[in-house]
């Protein structure tokens, strides 16, 4: 193993959307700042995904100061949504969570949200990430929260373990849709200059000066076979995850993390493993 540094960071402002590459980051308890704090809801309250909508992949929100983000997607004009005043909530099923929510002011992100995916959506912001969801309490320390993510608080992966992967993927039967980018993995840190699949050790991690405690490993899905520039689905990875990387019923690449303490990261940090 080399020396271990932080080689990216990522922030996904609207839940699903693609994903915004930043040089630093603030790391706040329930994850990034400005990661996953606005979502789509369906007409029954339920969180929308890539999972059932794909074409989210190919949607863009760019953060904005305070917290508001400005979206984007093709056929679509520009669209900029303001943090909600109003403070009436919604209650939100993100994946069986039930999560307070803030529907976002007006008709018209609501409308355009809608239009894009061709069915009634709702954009909703999490206003108090702090109290308004608990992490899984089989995996969590107590009063550790998280945002509108999947269920973690933040996703590492790593260069080495996509490239051992990708080498997997070419002695397939589908290495035609290989080598895969690390963006189908959707993680918010991603490591360089370790072994592949050395992060399936770990318990504890530093980034820079931030300590992290590693709560358990990423089960994935089919948003993992989602071309993210076009939408588009194959069969890979989860053809070869699941010949190669199964543990118990899931499917796994990358580690959950949930944050020892606040701070701020960057890239070309040292990554030092405590545990």
């Amino acid at each position: 193993m080399g020396h271990p540094q932080l080689q990216s960071i990522h922030v996904h402002p609207v839940k699903a959307f693609r994903s915004i590459e930043l040089r630093e980051a603030v790391v706040e308890p329930w994850g990034l700042a400005g990661d996953r704090r606005w979502a789509l809801i369906d007409a029954g309250a339920k969180v929308v995904t890539q999972r059932g909508h794909p074409r989210l992949a190919r949607a863009a929100a760019e953060l904005l100061p305070g917290g508001g983000v400005r979206l984007s997607a093709p056929g679509m004009e520009p669209l900029t949504v303001a943090v909600p005043r109003a403070s009436d909530t919604v209650p939100t099923d993100v994946f069986g969570d039930k999560v307070e929510t803030v529907p976002a002011d007006g008709d018209a992100a609501h409308t355009w949200c809608s239009t894009y995916l061709g069915a009634p959506m709702r954009l909703v912001h999490l206003d108090s990430p702090a109290t308004r969801r608990p992490v899984d309490p089989e995996y969590a320390l107590p009063g550790e929260t998280v945002s509108l993510a999947d269920g973690y608080p933040l996703l590492l992966t790593t260069t080495a373990s996509l490239d051992a992967l990708n080498s997997l993927i070419a002695r397939g039967e589908h290495a035609a849709e290989g080598p895969l980018p690390m963006n189908r993995f959707r993680p918010n840190i991603v490591v360089s200059g370790t072994d592949a699949w050395a992060e399936d050790g770990w318990s504890r991690v530093a980034i820079g000066d931030v300590t992290f405690r590693v709560a358990k490993v990423c089960g994935r899905c089919t948003v993992t076979t989602t071309d993210q520039r076009t939408g588009e689905r194959g069969k890979e990875p989860l053809r070869t995850l699941g010949r190669h990387r199964r543990m118990r019923v899931k499917l796994v690449f990358g580690q959950n993390l949930v944050p020892l303490g606040p701070g701020t990261i960057r890239t070309g940090d040292p990554v030092r493993v405590l545990g």
